[in-house]
């Protein structure tokens, strides 16, 4: 029996990733797409990332080719496509010359004025259960305008920056006061990266770190502490969500809790899980 048959969740989870460009990575909500349980929305306004998403997911993916903000004219600053520094914030000098490579990686090749859009603005997008972002540096932004679209969400995955790369941006500190104002607790980092002070240089190889940290992808979920605020379908979604894409036995446990405290699912699937949890033959996320 797989978890989702154990849940009797017989829905679809909709997955939003703005900034979606495909470039080395294997994104956490994959293991959801594949078990045909989610779609996911793409949006990527720069060009040269939109054939490679559409091409990554097929059928599984609606792409947006939009740069979502807060619905201005902005000047986009464009990088190389496979640095994935393009980006709506002017890069800071002072920041790119702090860490080894940066000021090639961060180079600029020119800058257009582009339109954007807010999240809440984007027609036939429906309401987002897990939202993933890398935006650099607008992912306050987004998440400022796209409120209404996010009001039923259980999930959100962002960049966030220790030492901003990009004038303005929000710092790590800034993203996590309105996460938590707004009813979301950090769960989990899915990677941090550390980065080389220039110009010194660990054993030859720039790209192999000391101590000094860069960024991160952290994820949020709605307040473990606060379930109750929750809806049973969206009980459902959080306990899909720490299960395939963060591992989360304990937090999976935790939202079951609460569904079998509502009966909305059996008595005894928490312990059901558990022995689903333990079977060596299960599914990997």
């Amino acid at each position: 029996m797989s978890f989702e048959q154990l849940l009797g969740f017989r829905g679809q989870i909709q997955i939003a990733d703005i900034g979606a460009a495909c470039i080395n990575e294997r994104p956490v909500y994959t293991g959801l797409i594949d078990r045909g349980l989610a779609h996911l929305t793409a949006f990527d306004g720069d060009e040269r990332q939109t054939a490679a998403i559409a091409a990554t997911y097929g059928d599984d993916v609606t792409v947006i080719p939009a740069f979502i903000a807060d619905g201005t004219t902005r000047t986009l600053y464009l990088a190389e496509r496979a640095t994935g520094m393009t980006s709506l914030l002017e890069p800071s000098d002072a920041a790119l010359n702090f860490f080894n490579g940066f000021p090639d990686f961060g180079r600029g090749i020119g800058t257009e004025d582009i339109a954007t859009s807010r999240l809440d603005d984007v027609a036939n997008v429906p309401l987002i259960d897990f939202l993933k972002m890398d935006v650099q540096g607008s992912e306050l932004t987004v998440l400022e305008h796209g409120l209404d679209k996010l009001k039923d969400c259980v999930a959100i995955q962002l960049e966030v920056s220790f030492i901003a790369l990009y004038e303005r941006q929000p710092t790590f500190g800034q993203v996590d006061v309105w996460m938590r104002a707004h009813g979301f607790a950090p769960h989990c980092f899915e990677e941090i990266k550390c980065w080389s002070i220039a110009p010194t240089i660990n054993g030859g190889n720039a790209r192999v770190p000391f101590r000094q940290l860069l960024e991160a992808d952290i994820a949020y979920v709605r307040d473990p502490l606060s379930l109750g605020l929750l809806t049973v379908e969206q009980l459902v979604k959080f306990a899909l969500v720490s299960h395939y894409c963060y591992a989360s036995p304990d937090l999976c446990a935790h939202v079951i809790i609460e569904l079998e405290r509502r009966d909305a699912v059996p008595a005894g699937t928490r312990s059901r899980y558990y022995e689903l949890s333990n079977d060596p033959n299960r599914d990997e996320r």
